[in-house]
């Protein structure tokens, strides 16, 4: 399996990071994305840093990195930061820019600032041709979020044809489509275990197996029956089998198919042994 989206680098796993990359071996976990957001900008090259120490570790997941400042700290953003995003994306082992894109729920960062560095980000990866990954929270009871995503993908990303991910998702089929269009993958979470999912269900029924990838977003939303503890990428395992309760198939092919997925996109090549 390959846990698409984990923040590694969370100070969450300070005291016991060996042990939990450990973990994700030995229940299959072959190959972990550390997203690369840190606590801000000043902070954004730490997955790099992990996936470079931990790269030559025997019984652990082979660990790629991404670079980007969250829509939250989108306020942060300035010279120093955008000059670090280009610095971190001409490196091999950070293979997208990300997560980038909105967040209309918490508004940590003011809008119109949030959609300003989503666009210069975007650039900077273009300019790298790296993909991105995409984080999208509406507000509640909306879907503008959702909509000016998408409306930006589609007239400033588009052109690009590098595609990306979307991180997490939590939106409607018509998004999911859309972003289909683009050349995107569409991203499932933990959340998809928990009851009140149904929605999210929905769609991930109508997404084509080869659009499909899963993740932890670990440490935060863990999947039944972990839920309310710290995630972890191992549970990624718990991920899969929701993806093939729904869609009637062996969680050992949603496993191989996700897999195969995360390779083909990002040209990387599968893990045959646990020194990478």
């Amino acid at each position: 399996m390959i846990d698409s989206h984990a923040h590694l680098d969370s100070p969450r796993y300070g005291d016991d990071r060996d042990a939990l990359l450990a973990r994700a071996w030995g229940a299959g976990v072959q190959t972990i994305l550390s997203i690369g957001i840190g606590e801000g900008p000043d902070t954004m090259h730490q997955a790099l840093d992990l996936a470079r120490e931990y790269a030559k570790r025997p019984g652990v997941p082979k660990i790629y990195a991404s670079a980007g400042v969250h829509p939250h700290e989108a306020r942060l953003a300035n010279d120093a930061a955008y000059t670090k995003l280009n610095q971190l994306l001409d490196q091999p082992e950070v293979l997208a820019c990300g997560e980038i894109g909105l967040d209309f729920y918490y508004d940590h960062s003011p809008r119109d600032v949030q959609k300003a560095v989503f666009t210069c980000q975007m650039e900077i990866a273009a300019a790298h041709k790296k993909p991105i990954i995409i984080h999208c929270r509406p507000s509640d009871n909306s879907t503008n979020a959702w909509d000016d995503t998408l409306d930006t993908l589609e007239s400033e990303w588009s052109p690009t044809a590098l595609g990306g991910i979307l991180h997490c998702f939590t939106g409607e089929w018509a998004h999911a489509r859309r972003a289909m269009d683009l050349g995107f993958l569409i991203s499932f979470a933990g959340n998809i275990t928990f009851p009140k999912a149904q929605p999210i269900r929905d769609v991930l029924a109508q997404v084509p197996l080869d659009r499909i990838l899963i993740e932890t977003d670990a440490p935060f939303l863990a999947p039944v029956p972990n839920r309310g503890k710290r995630n972890e990428p191992a549970w990624v395992a718990e991920v899969a089998a929701k993806v093939a309760a729904v869609k009637s198939i062996a969680p050992e092919e949603t496993a191989l198919r996700t897999t195969e997925n995360f390779h083909r996109f990002f040209g990387t090549t599968v893990v045959t042994d646990n020194a990478h």
